[in-house]
């Protein structure tokens, strides 16, 4: 993924543009940026705090000082993916499938957006719960190879991995700072803090 190598991965020095950007007409098509260029701008304008990681070593790392950071360590987790609960039962959380204590929830997604910058999600991972009914705090796993240009691109995903078990609850997470809620457009939807933890797979 051509951003995450340019940010993350090479130490060293960027190479510089011999001939400066040509002039484009008012009348030529927008050039369009990377996809992953687009998601992580895109999910950073939207408020959401971005982890990009190598290997799972990376995740773990990632994870154990997300928990620090936020004093989670020994709190009551919600997560309803026995996946996950198995590949971080070693940290110092309690699993819970219930959210009465939870101090955030864990999970998986559909498919990463672009166009908006947000997270696509279905009853896979959230069962028949409102995004109301869940914790403020979100810690989402995603994988490079999730990444979509729209939400059209993402549905169709889903209708072809699933196919004859078309998931229900299909819906996006897209504000994660509290003040949106605040927002006209955001009217009905639901703020979360939200962590990405964005594996490179591809």
């Amino acid at each position: 993924m051509s951003l995450f190598k340019k940010i993350f991965g090479s130490k060293s020095k960027p190479q510089q543009d011999d001939n400066p950007a040509e002039e484009r007409g008012k009348y030529m098509p927008q050039v369009q940026l990377p996809i992953d260029e687009r998601f992580t701008i895109n999910f950073r304008k939207n408020g959401g705090k971005f982890l990009y990681c190598d290997s799972f070593t990376d995740v773990y790392d990632s994870l154990e000082n997300i928990l620090i950071e936020n004093g989670w360590e020994g709190k009551e987790v919600l997560c309803f993916d026995e996946q996950l609960q198995d590949r971080f039962g070693n940290f110092d959380v309690k699993f819970s499938r219930i959210n009465l204590n939870a101090s955030f929830y864990l999970a998986s997604c559909e498919y990463l957006i672009a166009d908006n910058g947000s997270i696509l999600v279905c009853s896979r991972q959230i069962k028949e719960k409102k995004l109301n009914d869940l914790p403020d705090n979100f810690v989402i796993l995603a994988t490079t190879s999730q990444l979509v240009a729209t939400i059209g691109e993402g549905l169709r995903g889903i209708k072809t991995k699933y196919k004859s078990s078309i998931p229900s609850n299909i819906t996006t997470i897209k504000h994660f700072q509290v003040q949106e809620e605040k927002d006209f457009l955001s009217y009905g939807s639901s703020s979360k803090n939200l962590y990405l933890l964005l594996l490179e797979d591809l």
